[in-house]
């Protein structure tokens, strides 16, 4: 079980939303970039600004509205007739330059180093790419198994949070952030485990 389960859930609590929304002609298309491109430029500013730790609660703030905008874009291609291919390449991409950019500024906090970083974001548009196959090689969708989009925004928003509060980052951090890589490193090995089975 992962964080992911909990989706249908959170879609109830959005659905009059994403209803008001549509009924004002936004499109699921129009979520998606607008998600991207604040993920993107909050990255960018984050890294710029990696050694002012207070700057760092705009981070777990904006992981929970993204999370939102994601559900609701899907929603809205789902529920209101706005599916495409178009939107399907979208989906995939953004969330992974989004992702990318959203993680990166810990590339400049110590303990934590580059290294560590760009592998975390490595693996994690890998289990992205993997889950995306299963549509393309398996019988059951998208795969969602393992250490996923939303467990990582959940870690990634913990150690925001630790940073912001503490203004530094323990040895401890370094160690779960090894750990969260090799989580993906299971989780994409899941995945095509999985997807297998399911094709």
């Amino acid at each position: 079980m992962n964080l992911y389960s909990l989706k249908p859930r959170f879609q109830n609590l959005l659905r009059p939303m994403v209803r008001r929304l549509a009924a004002r002609g936004i499109t699921a298309n129009q979520v998606t970039l607008f998600a991207c491109g604040i993920s993107l430029l909050l990255g960018g500013v984050l890294a710029l600004l990696a050694q002012y730790s207070a700057a760092f609660w705009l981070l777990p703030i904006w992981l929970f509205v993204r999370m939102a905008l994601n559900a609701i874009d899907g929603m809205l291609a789902r529920e209101f007739g706005q599916q495409s291919a178009l939107g399907g390449y979208l989906n995939e991409i953004t969330d992974i330059a989004a992702d990318a950019a959203l993680y990166l500024p810990f590339a400049f906090v110590v303990p934590l180093s580059g290294l560590q970083i760009g592998l975390f974001i490595w693996l994690a548009a890998m289990t992205e790419t993997i889950g995306a196959l299963g549509q393309v090689h398996g019988q059951n969708g998208r795969r969602y198994d393992g250490f996923g989009k939303s467990d990582r925004a959940f870690f990634i928003g913990a150690l925001a949070v630790w940073y912001a509060v503490f203004g530094s980052l323990n040895i401890g951090w370094h160690i779960a952030m090894w750990l969260a890589c090799v989580a993906l490193l299971w989780t994409c090995w899941l995945r095509i485990q999985k997807g297998l089975k399911a094709a």
